[in-house]
């Protein structure tokens, strides 16, 4: 330190409260002591800190919260003289002493015995207790405990005999010694009123009816049996259905009718009051008194309080009545309902489970004894009346208030457009027609799945002298054959009534359907087990199902048009053969064959053609952010290495909104992309900008060529080749 330089105290420290002389404890009010600290909880001089039970057992943490909700339990009794009784001059108390560790508080609490005469329970309320003098100045804390010791409180002397072990372990682990327990003295004057008590008889025995242990065990707990009463012989009877509830707590039972709707009766709340049901009702007319719980057989003295009486516990002349108990409902029973005969049919679980537990009954078959329901009248439905449609002519005859049929708003939402998938099912009609013009026109059959509403739409042929356009409004249209006026719905054509080859009747003139487009060939091979002629397994079986004429035909035809041996053959004369077979397939089934074992043609897209697309196509789109793509591959780069993952490429092409379908951007990554699946960024971005490096422009016939899927296959309609073999062995089975 420099000369004139001291350090100060004060620096770092953060309390300069005082301390105060007066605290409470559970609102009991007490003096600190010696023990209060200086200014800002520091110690005096002489002071010494808190001991390791006061300050939560070293943990750090104070003591109220160490010690929470830890009491010691202390057994303990003192001696009181008497002296205004002759019968005792003394006597022993016993009480229990508690000492809560988190603020050496003491309480003294007194256990109270039945009819004592003295004020017992609190004796000593919560609250800090001083030492006797001279040490008045200090307070007990857990140390002054011991068993088998005297401790004074407030001048009373209690001598502790034992405690609970939690006290004892407590005050090990505070390394205590402690002395075995010790017996409490007998009290003279308890001893004698224990040997009154147990001398004592009643001067007027009778017999004890205890029904509280029945109540306690059976409380709340019903028995229910589901019962009927047949009162169909009376006047205007009809069978009833009852509810029975017996009561085990009391061996009550109450009955309740199960009314039903519009049955035409009042209903009343029981049909037989909670009461004991005698079995042999109804009972004959009794005295007064001669039915009792008890019989008296004679009266000594006055009557009154000072006269006795003798019952008759042989019960000699008893009149007695017997009472249905749980044993007499069973399943099946009948019982007598004061003159009425009702049967048990059912009961619920806990009942089966009560009788199942105490009887050992495991048979529990129901009697049925409701009718069977009466057939049900046909709701007749008047004609149609030809205004307005089917549906809205059947709603005018279910209410009076006028409601508009309800249409199938699920099947709406799924099967409305979704993007690019209309769900539209296309076909190509020809009108079926004796007059030559007629038969070289051209329909459009649009069948809509979402409503099943059909569509027909002429192509304009030119030199043909008729002229094109809607022919058929948009509309569900019913099958041919069906009476106009009638009370049945009509049908109406589905999906499945529109396959390659079908013959369809709308409004009078016929039609026949002879190509479709590859949305509507796909929608129905996907969909197989909704429309058979696109069912792979069920034409199999179709042609599993042949001769073996008609299989050797099959197989001697294919086998000629094959003379190299490749089991291949052409399409159309595998058509021919089929259809002229009598295999009894459809053109769409022949299709759905051909397509099946059709020969894949690969075909390798070319580069420029797809580079000469995607250019012209960001050209229409006027995208030119290809600097900004560029940085957004650079910054991805973390290596610098010039490459990027596939996918993360794609994903950023997806955030520049490039007008680039799917199939043609996966195409192009394919020809930029490495083994490792990683993408020459630079290359690709410099290829497809169209203002840097532009290709010449694409010709009508070179965009149609461009027809490939995401595997490089050739996709469309058209078949070339069919694998034979492959088919043969399906059907036939191995061919030899």
């Amino acid at each position: 330190m420099l000369p004139g330089n001291s350090p100060n105290k004060n620096l770092g420290k953060e309390k300069f409260h005082k301390s105060q002389h007066f605290d409470y404890s559970h609102g009991v009010p007490f003096l600190v002591g010696t023990n209060k600290p200086g200014i800002g909880g520091e110690l005096l001089l002489g002071q010494k800190p808190r001991s390791r039970l006061s300050s939560g057992g070293g943990s750090g943490a104070p003591s109220w919260l160490a010690f929470d909700k830890q009491v010691l339990c202390f057994d303990a009794h003192f001696q009181e003289p008497v002296c205004q009784k002759r019968e005792e001059t003394y006597r022993v108390r016993k009480c229990k002493i508690y000492f809560y560790l988190e603020d050496d508080t003491i309480q003294v609490v007194e256990p109270e015995v039945r009819n004592s005469g003295i004020s017992q329970g609190t004796l000593i309320r919560r609250q800090r207790i001083a030492l006797p003098p001279p040490m008045d100045d200090q307070y007990y804390t857990s140390h002054h405990f011991n068993l088998n010791q005297e401790v004074v409180l407030f001048c009373r002397t209690f001598k502790l005999t034992n405690c609970d072990p939690f006290t004892l372990n407590f005050l090990r682990k505070q390394g205590m010694r402690i002395n075995p327990p010790a017996s409490t003295p007998e009290d003279p004057y308890s001893s004698l009123r224990k040997e009154m008590e147990g001398s004592m008889k009643p001067l007027r025995p009778y017999e004890r009816q205890d029904t509280l242990k029945q109540f306690l065990d059976h409380d709340r707990n019903v028995l229910r049996f589901f019962c009927y009463w047949d009162d169909s012989d009376t006047t205007f009877g009809v069978p009833h259905e009852l509810t029975l509830h017996y009561f085990l707590s009391d061996d009550t039972i109450e009955i309740r009718e199960v009314f039903s709707r519009n049955s035409g009766r009042d209903v009343v709340p029981k049909f037989l009051n909670r009461s004991k049901l005698p079995k042999y009702a109804p009972l004959p007319t009794r005295q007064p008194g001669e039915v009792t719980d008890r019989t008296v057989l004679n009266v000594f003295g006055p009557t009154g309080n000072k006269g006795r009486y003798l019952l008759d516990n042989l019960k000699i002349g008893t009149t007695s009545e017997e009472f249905y108990k749980d044993c007499d409902l069973t399943l099946g029973a009948v019982i007598n309902v004061w003159g009425r005969n009702v049967v048990l049919c059912d009961c619920d679980n806990f009942t089966k489970e009560y009788f199942r537990s105490k009887y050992g009954i495991e048979d529990f078959t129901p009697v049925d004894y409701r009718p069977g329901p009466a057939p049900r009248v046909p709701r007749e439905v008047p004609p149609y009346n030809g205004f307005g449609s089917e549906e809205d002519s059947l709603c005018s005859c279910k209410g009076l208030v006028l409601k508009a049929p309800r249409k199938d708003f699920r099947k709406l939402m799924e099967k409305d457009r979704q993007g690019l998938v209309s769900n539209v099912l296309r076909f190509v009609g020809r009108m079926v027609s004796d007059v030559p013009t007629d038969t070289e026109r051209m329909f459009i059959v649009s069948y809509f799945l979402s409503d099943d509403t059909i569509s027909v739409y002429e192509r304009t042929k030119r030199n043909l002298g008729v002229m094109g356009g809607k022919f058929l409004e948009r509309g569900r249209v019913k099958k041919p054959g069906q009476e106009l006026f009638k009370s049945e719905m009509s049908e109406y054509f589905n999906a499945q009534d529109l396959y390659l080859g079908a013959r369809l009747c709308m409004n009078s003139q016929e039609f026949q359907l002879v190509d479709a487009d590859e949305f509507t060939i796909s929608y129905m091979e996907q969909n197989a087990e909704e429309f058979p002629m696109a069912n792979l397994g069920t034409i199999l079986s179709k042609l599993k199902s042949l001769s073996e004429d008609q299989r050797k035909e099959i197989k001697q035809f294919l086998v000629m048009s094959d003379p190299g041996n490749t089991g291949v053959v052409h399409y159309e004369p595998f058509r021919r053969l089929l259809a002229g077979a009598g295999c009894q397939l459809s053109d769409h089934e022949v299709m759905t064959l051909g397509r099946s074992y059709a020969v894949r043609e690969q075909r390798e897209p070319d580069l420029g053609l797809m580079l000469s697309l995607a250019q012209e196509r960001l050209k229409k789109s006027h995208f030119e952010s290809f600097s900004e793509m560029s940085n957004a591959f650079v910054y991805e780069d973390r290596d610098r290495t010039g490459r990027l993952a596939t996918m993360e490429a794609r994903t950023i092409c997806k955030a520049f909104k490039i007008p680039l379908a799917d199939n043609l951007l996966m195409a192009l990554f394919e020809k930029f992309e490495n083994e490792a699946e990683e993408l020459d960024y630079n290359s690709f971005l410099s290829k497809i900008n169209w203002r840097e490096n532009p290709l010449p422009p694409l010709l009508p016939d070179d965009v149609m060529k461009f027809d490939v899927d995401r595997t490089g296959e050739a996709v469309g309609p058209a078949l070339r080749s069919i694998t034979y073999s492959a088919l043969l062995e399906d059907a036939f089975g191995k061919q030899e």
